[in-house]
């Protein structure tokens, strides 16, 4: 489901390894899922990233960046569990920035 934040083993960009953490699901065809990573490195911030308060619809641990700019597409099977959902105002931002980043205006 668009929105859910799941945790799973998120590849490196230059795929040197990989690492588990909170990514956001963009789409999810049954079979794959296409996400976005999410990072508690607060001060990479970049112009298409979201960032995102801890809360009890999240469940994050702390204050995170959602990397609009920073997708994969991988295995469902590969999902360690689902761990909250981003408020529907929230999707609707993450929305924008993909948008904007993916140059679909």
């Amino acid at each position: 489901m668009k929105g859910a934040i799941v945790l799973v083993s998120f590849p490196f960009s230059d795929l040197s390894g990989k690492k588990v953490r909170p990514a956001c699901i963009l789409a999810d065809d049954g079979r794959d899922v296409t996400l976005a990573f999410i990072s508690s490195v607060i001060k990479n911030q970049g112009p298409f990233d979201l960032v995102l308060k801890p809360d009890k619809t999240n469940n994050l641990k702390k204050e995170s960046l959602l990397k609009t700019s920073k997708i994969a597409t991988l295995s469902k099977s590969i999902i360690h569990g689902k761990i909250g959902y981003l408020k529907p105002e929230t999707v609707s931002q993450m929305n924008v920035l993909l948008i904007k980043y993916l140059k679909l205006s």
